[in-house]
Parts: C-alpha cells; sequence; structure tokens
C-alpha cells in the first residue's frame, strides 16, 4: 500500500502529539485521552528532545493505555521545533481519522466521538472542527476569556477566516481524515519552522476541503504562565518570528496553488499588516509607514484607517500605546470582521 493510504485502519483516530519539556502537564492530556468514550484510539506522542522528566511520564502510562486497550507508541527525537515533532510522529499514523492536540491541553470525553460520529455521517466532509473553551492550569477554573474569537460558525470555507484571524487555529479542535491529508503530504512531512504547525496542518486542508463546526465545546485550552505562546520574547526573537510566519505563508501560498491576482493580495496585505504592527511596537517609523502604504494598496485600509493610524504611530505614546492601542486595533480587527 502506498504512502498515503499504508496499513490505515477503518475507523481509528490518530492522535499526534508533539511535546516538549512536559514533565509538569503532560499527564493531564494523556489523562484526557484515556477518559475518551471512543473505543478505537492510537496515541503517538512526538517527544522533540525533552531535557526534563516527560519521557518518564510518558513511559509510565504505557501500561493503562494497554488496559484501556489504545495503541500507544512514543517517538524520540532530538529537539527542533512543534513542526519537526509531528513530522517525527506522522509516519506512524495508521488511523482513518488525525488529530493533533497540545500536549498541555485536554480532550472532552465525548470529544473525539461526536467528530467521529459527525464524519461518520457526513461523508461529503474530509474534515470538522469543535469549540474549546480556556481553562487555568492550577486551578481547572474555566475562564471568560480566550485568546482567539470564534468568528462565524456557520462558515465552512475557512481558509482566509483562518490566515486573516477572524476565526480559531486551536489545534486540537480540527479533526481530519487521513486520507485526504497525505494526499497533500505524501511524504508525511509538513513544512519545519520555527513558528507554527498548525498553519501547516491546517491550511492546506481547509483551502481544499469545507469544515463545519460542532458548536461543542469539546477541548480544554491551558492557560499557563510558562507556555510556549505566552512566554515574552525579545526584540531580536520576535522579529525572527514575524519573518519565519512570512516565509511559511509563502510555502502555504505554493502548496495551494495561491497565484490569482485577488489570492496574492491578501497574501501580501496579510504580511503588511504583520509588518506594521511590529514596526510600530518597536518605533520603526518609516517602516511602519511603508507597511500602511502596502496595506493601502492592497485594499486593507481606507483612508481614513490610515490616517488614524498616522496618528497613533507619530503622536501617540507610552501607556496610551501600549495599553490603548491594542485595544483599537483588536475594534478594529472585529468590526472589518463582522463587515467581511
Amino acid at each position: 500500500m502506498d504512502s498515503v493510504g499504508r496499513n490505515r485502519k477503518e475507523g481509528l483516530v490518530s492522535i499526534v502529539t508533539p511535546v516538549y519539556n512536559g514533565e509538569a502537564h503532560l499527564a493531564g492530556m494523556l489523562d484526557s485521552v484515556l477518559s475518551q468514550t471512543y473505543p478505537g484510539i492510537e496515541m503517538i506522542l512526538a517527544d522533540d528532545g525533552s531535557a526534563d522528566a516527560t519521557l518518564q511520564v510518558a513511559e509510565g502510562y504505557r501500561e493503562r493505555f494497554a488496559a484501556r486497550g489504545y495503541a500507544y507508541r512514543i517517538v524520540q527525537a532530538s529537539h527542533r521545533n512543534a513542526s519537526a515533532a509531528i513530522n517525527a510522529g506522522l509516519p506512524y499514523v495508521t488511523g482513518e481519522y488525525l488529530i493533533w492536540p497540545d500536549s498541555d491541553d485536554v480532550l472532552e470525553p465525548e470529544s473525539v466521538a461526536k467528530r467521529v460520529a459527525f464524519l461518520a455521517g457526513h461523508p461529503q466532509y474530509q474534515c470538522v472542527r469543535s469549540l474549546s473553551y480556556y481553562f487555568n492550569e492550577n486551578t481547572g477554573e474555566r475562564l471568560d476569556k480566550a485568546d482567539e474569537q470564534r468568528g462565524d460558525l456557520s462558515k465552512e470555507d475557512l481558509f482566509w477566516d483562518i490566515l486573516e484571524s477572524r476565526t480559531f487555529v486551536c489545534c486540537g479542535c480540527y479533526m481530519f481524515r487521513s486520507e485526504p491529508f497525505f494526499r497533500i503530504y505524501p511524504q508525511r512531512h509538513i513544512p519545519e519552522y520555527d513558528v507554527g504547525q498548525n498553519f501547516q496542518m491546517l491550511l492546506p486542508f481547509v483551502y481544499r476541503y469545507k469544515c463545519p463546526t460542532i458548536r461543542e465545546e469539546l477541548y480544554g485550552v491551558a492557560v499557563r504562565a510558562g507556555s510556549h505562546s505566552r512566554t515574552g520574547l525579545t526584540q531580536q526573537q520576535e522579529e525572527k518570528k514575524y519573518a519565519d510566519y512570512e516565509r511559511l505563508v509563502d510555502d502555504i501560498a505554493e502548496l495551494c496553488g495561491l497565484e490569482d491576482e485577488e489570492s496574492r493580495r491578501r497574501v501580501t496585505g496579510w504580511k503588511a499588516a504583520r509588518r506594521y504592527r511590529i514596526s510600530l511596537k518597536y518605533r520603526r517609523w518609516k517602516e511602519a509607514l511603508k507597511a500602511l502604504g502596502r496595506l493601502r494598496s492592497c485594499g486593507g485600509f481606507r483612508m481614513g484607517d490610515a490616517l488614524k493610524e498616522v496618528i497613533w504611530a507619530f503622536f501617540v505614546k507610552g501607556w496610551v500605546a501600549e495599553k490603548v492601542y491594542p485595544v483599537y486595533r483588536k475594534i478594529c480587527c472585529y468590526l472589518r470582521s463582522s463587515q467581511a
């Protein structure tokens, strides 16, 4: 059997989870997998060269997975990044369905079963997603504030909504049929960057296939100060992150064959908006204005919006710029997304 469909087991759900230095939180994810009501699961834990006791914690779950009747594999790799860890696990996927939750989050007991039931009952769809909730890792208390907006949940064409941050990327919410996923990546290898893994997994897939939403909170996102997404970055690190995302999106555009003028314009606008934000943050006024000009030419800003941004860039500083400006930007993004 070829690399797309080799050893595929009907009804089986493959869970590929990258983990790095997850000693303190990995047990919560593994416990949530063991609590699933769905009978057919294989757990593929891809360790990204952890330097703590992650592997010892993982090894301690072998008997529990065996007793539950779930396949369990630990894949070890040298430390690189989350996308490289995903790539270490993908060759071992044999399930009809694929999910890739983070190592510090949790799956609700019906999370897998409800998504499989939807896909089994709707063969016209190749993927589905659920909603998520956020919780304090230390107390378990649910939080009202979310990192991502949900957007229009009736929409099924999600490529631009995901790229342009009008809906959520939250990895553990999505479930794919594995066969069409491996048609996109027949070598079972997504682009590797120090940023992302969700863009690589999601965007080429949702560009090709519609993705409906189950309007239930079936995935819990842990909020903790030391998580990767909440770790403070130096200016150099943040600028590298922005540049890496631009290169990554260029790779994704090529994978998707985005060659028409409108698509190129939107990708250019996405880059310009990000360049504007980082330039404004570090007071690089000329670069900020240049990015605004590019946004204007792409239709990303009306003239009035551009004038407001210039005022922010040149005349607003200190506490107002640090605290009020991000709120202003969120309101602008919300208004634009509601009009899209």
